[in-house]
């Protein structure tokens, strides 16, 4: 069963038979490798084998009673025989195993002796070699490692004169009857044959129908078929799978392998999307004051993200109905890879700094902070996070610090800021600070502290703190639900009733989590949580009418590239190039009045500038 296939049925079996469903899966998958001309890799076999490749070749002349690999016959070295470098250490495996080729049971093997020429001394030669090895493979043990003769075969109305253990690799042009059959492994053939594919891109219609009715033709007879010469790269490999090629032909099986392996973390499928929000465009570009201002900020987010988020949402987001866009410059002051601290600090305060300083200047000076500039205007604020609301990002609105992760010292800075209401998980950092009075001073100040978004619907005015269970902020593939969503519209609720307007920062906190992961699924599930967040304040913003919304991301996480899509299917399949951030410029998106202030390319700073001069000074 494919990994897709599982994906869809996903809600039709329990967790605990979807991941034991899942892992066979994976490894079918992998032990479909097929290595290529093996003995050329450096570790000859063992290379091949770790990869946990089902399929191993390896090229052979006869010389001198041996049998030795080697491509040509001027290649041929003493010591490089197909005992010594497959069979011995292929038995010695076998029997250390317990009477298969693989500790893992679901994984076989087969070892595919490519006869360069002059089969009429190689075969015996190979039966000769492979006599003191019966238990490995001939017996009836269904684990036995299959041999598997190819290049110079003999006819197949000669395939009965040898031993049954002995298979051959058959030929899509030949009509073998069914007696020849049972002698047959698997059917091969040269891809270049048929197409002039060169594995970039896909394939024509009149070749992929071609190519998959060779595939079909040999499943029908119950045989699993190869293309050789390939191309050996993840494209090639996508194209191959989806044609139906059983082996893949690889020069490089740990890649192969790894591809293959991290295949459901890299591939998903969304059947249901969500609806989209189509505003109204009744304000938005206009020149007009802005009363209120919606900072949505998808950590992580990259266009990869977002155009993966697209595709699993089967090519509307709510993101993309906003018509003005620019792009967001994101160099930290010591570093042209930004992290969150000093992304999120150039934002929330105007200024470059360094990696990990949270509202800190490079020299270690506290900066003004949004929430305490809009402050002296009487402008409200809000911050919320789907995480931990004393990472890095939220942080950078509310507190000072020149490291990150000082979380108790970050919560303790709640009570030096103009920030009304405040979202996000970390109870522990709150609860337990070592300021024990922290949350009396807190409710001093006159914040309410709730645990639940249930108890922050029934507030109706003042400063509130909701400090959620980690639980609650799982990622949404685990069952978060909308939480951000839901904590936008009461942040909404509760500060749209300031008469001189407010200010609110909501982040898409797991995005990044998903990408430093590699883990497409996680990402784009968070992509798409974020998007319907998009769509609330979109909402919003027609029903006021005096909203200005901005949508953007601090950096991107995981130099994600896009391999293969289907918008029709909701289907993306996707590959990392780091597990950390990269320094690629982000999108910024703007929806309402003087929207086109965002349009172009410009530090991330600016998005701090602009921000107070709409909301300070909306008349300039």
């Amino acid at each position: 069963m494919k990994y897709s296939t599982l994906k869809r049925s996903a809600g039709l079996i329990t967790p605990l038979l979807f991941a034991a469903a899942t892992s066979l899966a994976q490894n079918a998958a992998i032990n479909k490798a097929h290595s290529h001309n093996d003995y050329k890799q450096n570790i000859p076999f063992q290379q091949a084998y770790y990869a946990q490749a089902g399929s191993i070749e390896a090229d052979v002349f006869y010389l001198n009673n041996k049998l030795y690999v080697a491509h040509e016959r001027k290649e041929i070295e003493e010591g490089r025989t197909l005992a010594e470098l497959y069979v011995k250490p292929l038995a010695a495996l076998f029997r250390k195993n317990g009477g298969r080729p693989y500790a893992d049971s679901t994984l076989n093997l087969q070892l595919v002796v490519d006869i360069k020429e002059d089969k009429a001394h190689v075969i015996p030669a190979l039966i000769k070699e492979l006599e003191p090895y019966k238990d490995v493979f001939q017996s009836n043990n269904k684990h036995t490692v299959k041999i598997v003769l190819s290049g110079d075969m003999p006819a197949p109305a000669e395939f009965d004169k040898y031993p049954a253990y002995i298979y051959f690799d058959g030929r899509p042009n030949i009509n073998y009857t069914d007696a020849q059959l049972k002698h047959v492994a698997m059917i091969s053939d040269e891809l270049g044959s048929y197409t002039e594919w060169n594995g970039k891109g896909v394939l024509t219609r009149p070749d992929s129908l071609k190519l998959s009715g060779m595939i079909n033709a040999a499943h029908s007879k119950g045989k699993p078929f190869r293309f050789w010469a390939t191309q050996d790269s993840p494209n090639t490999w996508i194209q191959l799978q989806k044609l139906g090629a059983d082996w893949i032909n690889t020069d490089h099986p740990q890649q192969l392998h790894d591809f293959l392996a991290n295949r459901h973390k890299l591939e998903f499928i969304n059947p249901k999307p969500h609806p989209i929000y189509t505003p109204t465009y009744k304000v938005d570009g206009i020149r007009k004051p802005v009363k209120n201002i919606i900072l949505l900020i998808g950590d992580g987010m990259g266009l990869a993200q977002i155009q993966s988020g697209l595709t699993a949402n089967h090519g509307q987001l709510n993101l993309l109905q906003c018509r003005y866009s620019g792009f967001s410059q994101t160099r930290a002051a010591n570093s042209d890879n930004t992290d969150s601290a000093a992304g999120a600090t150039a934002m929330a305060t105007g200024h470059k700094t360094n990696n990990r300083y949270i509202s800190m200047n490079p020299t270690g000076q506290a900066l003004t902070r949004i929430p305490d500039t809009l402050a002296a205007k009487k402008i409200k604020s809000g911050i919320i996070s789907c995480a931990d609301i004393t990472d890095a990002t939220p942080a950078a609105f509310y507190a000072h610090n020149i490291e990150r992760t000082n979380s108790t010292a970050i919560a303790a800075d709640l009570l030096t800021s103009n920030v009304d209401v405040l979202i996000g998980s970390n109870q522990k950092s709150f609860f337990n600070n070592p300021d024990a009075s922290l949350m009396q001073k807190l409710k001093a100040k006159g914040y309410n502290v709730d645990t639940t978004l249930t108890a922050l619907q029934k507030q109706q005015q003042g400063k509130q703190v909701v400090l959620l269970a980690d639980a609650e902020t799982r990622p949404v593939i685990k069952g978060r639900g909308d939480m951000l969503s839901r904590s936008l519209k009461e942040t909404i609720r509760l500060l749209s009733t300031n008469k001189n307007g407010f200010f609110i920062m909501a982040e898409g906190a797991q995005i990044d989590h998903g990408g430093h992961a590699n883990d497409l699924p996680f990402l784009v599930t968070e992509m798409l949580d974020f998007d319907r967040t998009v769509g609330e304040a979109l909402k919003f913003a027609d029903q006021n009418g005096e909203t200005l919304v901005i949508v953007t991301a601090d950096h991107e996480t995981g130099g994600l590239s896009l391999l293969d899509a289907s918008t029709a299917e909701g289907r993306v399949l996707g590959n990392f190039s780091t597990n950390d951030h990269t320094s690629i410029n982000v999108p910024v998106f703007a929806y309402g009045p003087n929207s086109n202030e965002f349009l172009g390319t410009y530090q991330n700073i600016e998005i701090f500038n602009k921000i107070v001069k709409l909301l300070l000074n909306p008349g300039k």
